[in-house]
């Protein structure tokens, strides 16, 4: 089919509006099958070849590459073929002749046939089109800006000329392959103005095109990944028309597609069960390297145990036949599922081996990352990834780069690091991100600990390091005037060195960017303050008031986002009632149009709020739905999947309290109780403290029981019964927990039975708990929403809670032993008694 529309073409391009004069060497190509036969009539006819035979001739070469597939393509036996360089010769003396579609469709040719970006050829042909761009029509302008992105010119004053154009015509642009194309190439020139044109005008075409065209839609999600922009309603437009077309996918685009989901943190439950069920219909035939790693990549992470160990047996086959590049694949892909097949490990470390010398800087990091995370045992290996990782990292000038090879050199274990390492680094810095500079300060933090130095001081080349650090982030961030491209920088950063040294100056910078924030900026703002931990009202009844006011705008699914910080910050705004009424009349349509595991998710941040919209309670524990639950719980990576059935426990013990009226049942005994066996039961140094003057205040260690187990299965630190009279009543079994001298738990079999005595009349039950930082919020004593949901349900269950905070505990005021007891008495009989 490519090869007659190539000949169309010619054919066209030959028609002088009357009958078409028979062209005897163009008879003679439109019948050629391979590459050979139209060498040969190029051969035989060099002195009567017309621009339109160079151009046809030319076509036919690619279209006969592009119909094969890309293991079995010959690319370089037609580049080193005699008559393929009087084709070149031939194309650049007619330029001039070419008309404008035949100029451009030469230069892709030229290109996909690998002519280097440098020849004389290819610069002639884009010096000329630059010269014709203006009056190029689009699927031209298209085709060109594909050329101009093969050749790396995504960022030239060519590209943005073509931005220029297409910001001019957008409108009559009718043909999504044409705008999406356009999109792709053009996407890191793009304003924020005409980024949203633009979606404007692919959310239209995706409307009005063909839905077998599934390349148009992939094409957009890269656009939005390119320009790191989540627009959730364009994607699950997109995913809808990618689900349609399921059917049709090979294992490669499949890998693409979810490549470019897992980037833009785009999680749909439908598209993973259904590409699940695809893949595992291409195990058998994809029996070659190519397919095969494709299908391992993208399979392997969601596969059954049984499925995932025929996979391993068939990459271990395999393995002596693949590339440096698919070894690289599984290896990643092995990393991902905690892989301890090594036989397999060996086969692939062997093919990486063998291909050291072929490696990018990035895949080299990226071998030593996945290799190293699967705790694989070869010194000789790590020696050699280390003296390349320090080469590259020595040459690098990109700061993407440099950022990584050197956190990936961290991890390897090293006596004394070359000052050529941190020299590279000092001298890029300046040009790092916040969150690149957050990833170099891990890495210098490794070294110091590791440097044999350490112990007595550290070494002056991590001081200065660790300065210039400081002064970058604080440079940046006073520098910064662009809200969206600060949350960017945010997104994924944390740890020790950020929240003490930039922190507080974020919390500036954002403030002082106040008036920027509106609907699209919301819920990374909001996921940032929960991250951090950070309770900052004037930003939180900023986020407050926009949401309420542009709610309609906000996509349903980030409501979740929006209320977050919220609920776990435990912060109510002024406006509380009405945001939290606007966001739940926002989502409750869409209930069903959820992910099952981010409406679990959103259902818990309500309930740590104490709030139970019924309608979307009795969906999450319908049977129909936890049977959707369940089946995309085994397509999550490990990590997510336990944090969801952690958190449907802990809904469903919170419903049970809280909402008896939805008689709702519990059904996660059994799921708590292996919890409880798998829990390590080690009490920390001040619980110990605390349980031993207990024993003291009350009269004996008799009258307090340690980590007992209430109904639901909350654990208390400490309990104790006091009767009418206020005095300790000693158990009749004291022992049922009992706490060793290293601080050790032991379960008693009568603990899981979560069994309570009787109380004597008048008598109170008591729990005591010790707050930790993590119940605060890190900024001030501010208690988080979770310490305040669980004091609420300890009080339903018919305790009374006395809370002992950390920041009273460990303060200079109570720092003796009678201090200590006097502030118990206090907490638990005259808080009690009042």
């Amino acid at each position: 089919m490519f090869r007659l529309r190539c000949v169309n073409s010619c054919l066209r391009r030959l028609a002088h509006g009357g009958t078409v004069n028979r062209d005897q060497v163009l008879e003679q190509l439109r019948v050629c099958s391979a590459e050979d036969q139209v060498f040969d009539v190029v051969g035989k006819n060099k002195a009567k070849l017309t621009v339109n035979h160079v151009s046809c001739a030319v076509g036919m070469l690619w279209q006969f590459q592009r119909e094969k597939p890309q293991l079995l393509r010959t690319v370089e036996l037609i580049k080193s073929h005699p008559q393929f360089l009087t084709l070149r010769v031939l194309a650049e003396n007619k330029i001039a002749l070419m008309d404008d579609f035949m100029l451009v469709d030469m230069l892709y040719s030229f290109l996909r046939l690998n002519v280097d970006q440098h020849d004389s050829l290819v610069q002639q042909l884009v010096s000329e089109a630059w010269l014709r761009i203006d009056r190029f029509p689009m699927a031209s302008l298209s085709k060109f800006a594909i050329c101009l992105s093969d050749q790396h010119l995504q960022h030239s004053p060519l590209m943005g000329h073509i931005t220029s154009i297409v910001d001019q015509k957008l409108s009559s642009i009718d043909d999504a392959r044409i705008l999406t194309t356009l999109m792709i190439s053009m996407s890191s020139l793009v304003s924020p103005r005409l980024r949203d044109a633009l979606i404007s005008r692919a959310d239209h075409l995706l409307d009005t095109m063909d839905p077998s065209h599934y390349n148009n839609p992939r094409r957009v999600v890269q656009f939005l990944r390119n320009i790191k922009y989540s627009h959730r309603a364009l994607l699950e437009k997109c995913n809808q028309i990618l689900l349609c077309n399921i059917p049709r996918l090979d294992a490669e685009n499949i890998s693409i597609i979810m490549g470019l989901y897992q980037s833009l943190q785009f999680n749909n439950c439908e598209f993973r069960l259904a590409v699940k069920q695809r893949l595992i219909e291409l195990i058998d035939s994809s029996t070659d390297p190519f397919s095969f790693t494709k299908l391992f990549v993208a399979l392997a992470p969601m596969a059954s145990p049984e499925i995932r160990e025929g996979l391993e047996n068939t990459a271990f086959l395999l393995a002596d036949e693949l590339s440096a590049q698919q070894a690289l694949a599984v290896a990643e892909a092995l990393e991902e599922i905690q892989s301890r097949n090594l036989s397999l490990l060996n086969k692939i470390a062997s093919v990486i081996q063998r291909n050291l010398g072929v490696y990018k800087p990035v895949e080299v990091a990226r071998i030593t990352q996945a290799l190293y995370l699967l705790q694989y045992q070869n010194p000789e290996l790590f020696t050699k990834l280390r003296n390349i990782l320090v080469n590259f990292l020595q040459r690098s000038v990109f700061p993407y780069e440099v950022t990584m090879l050197t956190r990936v050199l961290s991890m390897l274990p090293c006596p004394r690091l070359e000052e050529a390492v941190t020299s590279r680094v000092e001298a890029v810095v300046t040009q790092c991100s916040l969150n690149d500079l957050n990833t170099i300060s891990f890495a210098v933090a490794k070294w110091v600990r590791n440097d044999p130095s350490y112990r007595h001081n550290t070494p002056s080349k991590y001081v200065r390091l660790l300065q210039t650090l400081n002064r970058c982030g604080h440079e940046r961030l006073r520098t910064a005037d662009r809200l969206d491209l600060v949350l960017e920088e945010l997104k994924y950063i944390s740890g020790e060195w950020f929240e003490e040294m930039l922190l507080e100056e974020t919390m500036v910078t954002l403030q002082r960017m106040m008036d920027q924030i509106n609907w699209t900026s919301v819920p990374e703002l909001a996921l940032f303050l929960t991250r951090m931990n950070h309770l900052c009202p004037p930003l939180m009844d900023r986020i407050a008031s926009v949401a309420i006011k542009d709610i309609d705008k906000i996509h349903y699914s980030a409501t979740y986002a929006t209320l977050l910080p919220f609920s776990v910050l435990n912060y109510d705004p002024a406006q509380a009632d009405e945001l939290y009424d606007v966001c739940i009349q926002h989502f409750t349509p869409h209930i069903s149009s959820f992910d099952p595991h981010l409406l679990v998710l959103l259902a818990y941040s309500l309930g740590v709020a104490d709030c139970f919209p019924e309608e979307l309670v009795r969906e999450i524990f319908s049977i129909d739905f936890l049977g959707k639950l369940d089946s995309q719980l085994e397509t999550l990576p490990d990590a997510l999947n336990m944090r969801t059935r952690l958190r449907l426990m802990e809904l469903n013990r919170a419903v049970c309290l809280q909402c008896p009226e939805f008689q709702v049942p519990w059904f996660h005994e059994r799921y708590c109780q292996q919890l409880q066996k798998k829990g390590n039961g080690t009490v920390s140094p001040v619980q110990q403290q605390i349980h031993k003057m207990l024993g003291e205040v009350l009269g004996g260690i008799n009258c307090v029981r340690v980590a007992v187990v209430t109904p639901y299965f909350y654990t208390v630190d400490f309990e104790c019964i006091l009767d009418k009279h206020l005095q300790p009543l000693p158990y009749n079994n004291p022992s049922t927990l009992q706490m060793s001298d290293s601080g050790q738990v032991h379960w008693g079999a009568g603990s899981l039975e979560n069994v309570k005595d009787e109380l004597p009349p008048g008598a109170q039950r008591i729990a005591v708990d010790f707050l930790d930082s993590k119940c605060f919020c890190k900024n001030s004593h501010h208690m988080k929403g979770e310490a305040l949901m669980r004091k609420r349900h300890l009080e339903i269950l018919g305790y009374r809670v006395v809370q002992i905070p950390h920041f009273e505990w460990n303060s200079m005021e109570l720092s003796t032993q009678d201090a200590w007891k006097d502030y118990l008495k206090k907490k638990i009989f005259r808080e009690l008694s009042s």
